[in-house]
């Protein structure tokens, strides 16, 4: 972590759950500012990272970012509404995400910081897998057009004003902190809540639909490496290996040594994903990623509190 030593960060979203695995990492050796409005996420998160000193944490909105008086080079967005039913529930959130966007690239303009932000794999929805960060996007959904008009105003600004930014499209996220997100967390730590309390994982469809699983710390990994981007860009953040949900249950129930079944319903929407895969090229070979957890090594860092 040679390149984030001694620096000023700004993390949207830090108290949640990427946010928060990424401030542990960065809080050592910096100075960390967390912005979040703990919609999503927990002061609890933040624990560990605050005992090091280094940890300033902001009640509020990203949007307000320029109302704090921070010197920052770095910014890492993660304070953004990251599930799509959210949206269902309210469309109105679009306008809020674009205007922390604005408002944040705003900052990055006046300061000279560096955007890395979340952007998002179902980007790639209706399209056949593995998925390269050169496609064109179809129309999906709010969540999606949220993330999409991000990265091309992102774009904009690296154009016109020079804003150094780069945008990570995660693939299916899991790890530790996810506890504050309840029924937004990830498939692979909701199904392991359930089965350990012996209740039945509910599956839409058959469950043959497919994911990249890719571990917290793999993630961070990818968001500390590209903190030095030139320009703007894009890459994906996932494994570039995929499972079936029906596999998933399986390696937890193998994990914990249980055999609960999965509770398969009708799929309630029309637009769901039923298959992701990374083609993690672009990332390794321009900033160096690589996923390293397999998914059975990132159930056994959940099951064990690691």
């Amino acid at each position: 972590m040679e390149n984030l030593k001694g620096r000023n960060i700004i993390v949207t979203g830090g108290a949640g759950f990427i946010g928060s695995n990424l401030v542990e990492r960065l809080a050592p050796e910096n100075n960390v500012y967390v912005i979040d409005n703990l919609n999503t996420g927990s002061l609890k998160n933040l624990e560990a990272a605050q005992k090091t000193g280094n940890v300033k944490f902001i009640q509020d909105d990203s949007k307000n970012i320029s109302k704090h008086n921070i010197n920052a080079d770095l910014i890492i967005h993660l304070g953004m509404y990251s599930s799509s039913p959210m949206y269902k529930k309210n469309p109105n959130l679009l306008n809020e995400v674009i205007e922390g966007v604005i408002n944040i690239l705003e900052y990055a303009k006046k300061n000279k910081a560096t955007l890395v932000f979340a952007s998002t794999s179902s980007i790639y929805s209706g399209i056949t897998p593995p998925h390269k960060e050169s496609i064109v996007p179809p129309v999906t959904d709010y969540y999606t057009e949220g993330r999409i008009l991000a990265e091309r105003l992102s774009e904009l600004y690296a154009k016109l004003f020079g804003v150094n930014a780069a945008a990570m499209r995660f693939f299916s996220v899991y790890g530790r902190h996810e506890e504050a997100k309840k029924e937004y967390a990830n498939l692979v730590t909701q199904f392991i809540w359930a089965i350990k309390k012996g209740e039945r994982p509910v599956i839409y469809g058959d469950g043959l639909q497919r994911r990249d699983f890719v571990f917290v710390d793999d993630v961070v990994d990818a968001l500390i490496k590209v903190a030095d981007i030139k320009g703007f860009d894009i890459f994906n953040v996932g494994t570039g290996r995929n499972y079936s949900l029906n596999e998933l249950v399986d390696k937890i129930n193998k994990s914990l040594g249980t055999d609960v079944k999965a509770e398969y319903v009708k799929m309630p929407t029309k637009n769901y994903v039923m298959e992701n895969l990374a083609d993690t090229s672009k990332a390794e070979k321009l900033i160096k990623f690589k996923a390293k957890i397999s998914l059975d090594e990132g159930i056994s860092k959940l099951l064990n509190g690691q």
